[in-house]
């Protein structure tokens, strides 16, 4: 009877320490396209912002350090990336996402050329992540919406999409490619219908556009809903062990 009565106890005791056990963190690192705005901001909103609601809070928690304007150089200059790393743990992810500013030759802080600031930040970061024992993931830049005359969707990024690619492959990290995935959605939806994804409003739509505004990098609800849904649809079929997390 005794020794019932300790397994008894041990049982107890290891479903309490199994239910005190903290969620995973999913940290997202990046620039507009994904952060979360604010509300002078909206209808703009970052696919960050649309993540929570595919994982159950008490097992994944999202939490969006993603900022407008930033480029991997920026986001360690100005100690964002340290942000995330001072609070990482073993088993948490970092999803990084940049190039829409490291794109911006005319601007010496922002600026990272594709195939060695750009590429030598994106390695810090995975080294970093992985010294505490998380789990890093490279996603390509989105795309911005752009079609030429004809109608002929036109790619603005670069090299960087491909700088991405080649860090992911030479350093083995899982890569959700939402450069190519963004561009088969915008194209589905054609030149005029992708505007529904974006951010693009007529005079007096929206108090904080009262002059209306026609954006094609930055999406709205709908768009970021969008977006959020074909990275979650990529992380169901790869081989990211946050796939068993996904509601069902």
């Amino acid at each position: 009877m005794k020794s019932l009565n300790v397994l008894i106890l041990i049982l107890l005791f290891n479903i309490c320490v199994f239910a005190q056990k903290p969620p995973i963190v999913v940290y997202l690192a990046g620039d507009s396209t994904m952060a979360e705005k604010k509300l002078e901001k909206r209808p703009e909103t970052g696919w960050g912002e649309k993540l929570q609601q595919y994982f159950d809070a008490g097992q994944v928690k999202i939490e969006n350090h993603a900022q407008n304007g930033r480029s991997t150089k920026s986001f360690i200059a100005e100690n964002l990336w340290q942000a995330i790393t001072n609070k990482l743990k073993k088993g948490d992810y970092v999803f990084i996402q940049f190039g829409h500013n490291d794109e911006k030759s005319e601007d010496p802080t922002r600026y990272a050329a594709p195939h060695t600031d750009y590429q030598n930040n994106l390695i810090k970061f995975i080294t970093e992540v992985r010294a505490k024992k998380a789990v890093p993931v490279l996603l390509t830049p989105m795309m911005r919406r752009k079609f030429d005359e004809s109608g002929n969707f036109q790619d603005t990024h670069g090299e960087y999409p491909e700088a991405v690619r080649k860090v992911a492959k030479n350093l083995n990290v899982s890569l959700i490619d939402m450069h190519r995935l963004s561009e088969q959605l915008i194209v589905n939806y054609g030149a005029e219908n992708s505007r529904q994804l974006f951010l693009q409003l007529k005079p007096n739509e929206s108090t904080n556009y009262p002059k209306g505004v026609e954006d094609n990098t930055h999406f709205n609800e709908k768009g970021a809903e969008e977006m959020a849904k074909l990275a979650v649809a990529r992380i169901s079929k790869s081989k990211i062990g946050l796939r068993k997390y996904l509601k069902k």
